[in-house]
């Protein structure tokens, strides 16, 4: 199929979207990972955990504000469909997210004695997010159906897609801390790994189940075959970080990234099976992607906007992240005294 550059300018920003949005998931991922296992941890583990996060947890949901931007802008009658049907898990979704900011800062300076009330509700501002996004990701695959078994999908979505981040903040933990506070992370991964494994094993097979467009592109011939490779290398990284988990003395040697690089993979390939059951639609079974689009000339110019703003953001995020590398250590500045 020939795209003429009018047909294939839409396609650049729903890969900018798809790219942005898959960045976020996989960076603030790991943050709201660490967020909802901070309740496990001693109050001075927390300051450690908050602290391995503290660069750059604002800077990941950078990615977010990306991705819906360019739907906005370029896909103007998909926003307004998938907000319009996502309007009350977006609003919880913001107010944790805004609870998470709120009690970041405020944790750091509180008193001892409030202090524990701003790390609860920053656990509880990631638990929303992380569940919100699972119930928008399951309303968004049902086509935004308000059946009674599309509902039960997003809310299993919505229960499980928190056990997927906690594996990322877990496996973020196992890199950037040490000692006691490494092996408490490495036996949070092995509780939630496989509740996560058999979310992601259950949202595999229900799918193909609600949406039929995506049960003939699976289970066709010989698409079935050219496949077979995602659910192999997700499988195949599941045993790998399950490997990693179940023997300290791997992490020990300095593997631990294993459990953290594997999470990242799983993401990644679920999202190339996502991108590939949906194509060419950007609202499932409603909107094609060239149907969303803005006019012609409005891509044009959001084209130049995106050229100059994509790489800048990428180049610093890859900066900071190489800056602020190494192993996290207690906050220490602006506390307030225990009086």
């Amino acid at each position: 199929m020939n795209l003429t550059w009018n047909q294939f300018l839409p396609l650049i920003f729903m890969g900018v979207m798809g790219l942005a949005l898959l960045a976020y998931v996989i960076l603030d991922g790991y943050d709201l990972g660490v967020g909802i296992l901070l309740p496990f941890a001693t109050d001075d583990e927390k300051d450690v955990m908050v602290s391995s996060i503290g660069p750059f947890w604002d800077a990941n949901e950078t990615w977010l504000v990306l991705g819906i931007g360019v739907l906005l802008v370029a896909f103007p009658l998909a926003h307004g469909i998938v907000l319009s049907a996502l309007y009350l898990p977006v609003a919880v979704m913001l107010i944790g997210l805004i609870l998470r900011g709120v009690s970041f800062d405020f944790r750091v300076k509180a008193r001892a004695a409030r202090k524990h009330l701003w790390n609860r509700l920053f656990s509880l501002g990631s638990l929303m997010a992380a569940a919100a996004q699972g119930w928008m990701l399951g309303s968004y695959l049902t086509g935004f159906n308000n059946g009674i078994w599309s509902l039960l999908f997003s809310l299993g979505i919505a229960l499980t897609l928190p056990t997927a981040y906690c594996v990322l903040g877990a496996g973020w933990l196992i890199m950037k801390t040490g000692d006691a506070l490494q092996l408490k992370a490495v036996r949070w991964a092995r509780a939630v790994l496989w509740p996560m494994g058999a979310a992601l094993v259950g949202i595999s097979m229900a799918t193909p189940l609600v949406n039929q467009n995506v049960f003939d592109r699976w289970f066709g011939m010989p698409q079935l075959i050219g496949l077979l490779p995602i659910p192999v290398a997700c499988a195949a990284a599941f045993f790998a970080a399950l490997h990693v988990v179940t023997r300290p003395k791997v992490v020990e040697a300095g593997y631990g990234w294993v459990v953290f690089a594997s999470a990242v993979l799983i993401f990644m390939l679920s999202f190339l099976g996502l991108a590939y059951s949906i194509y060419p639609f950007i609202v499932i079974d409603r909107l094609t992607v060239w149907q969303a689009a803005a006019a012609h000339e409005s891509l044009v110019f959001i084209f130049i906007g995106v050229a100059i703003t994509l790489p800048a953001i990428i180049l610093y995020t890859v900066y900071m992240y190489r800056v602020f590398w190494g192993r996290a250590s207690a906050l220490t500045y602006g506390l307030a005294d225990d009086t």
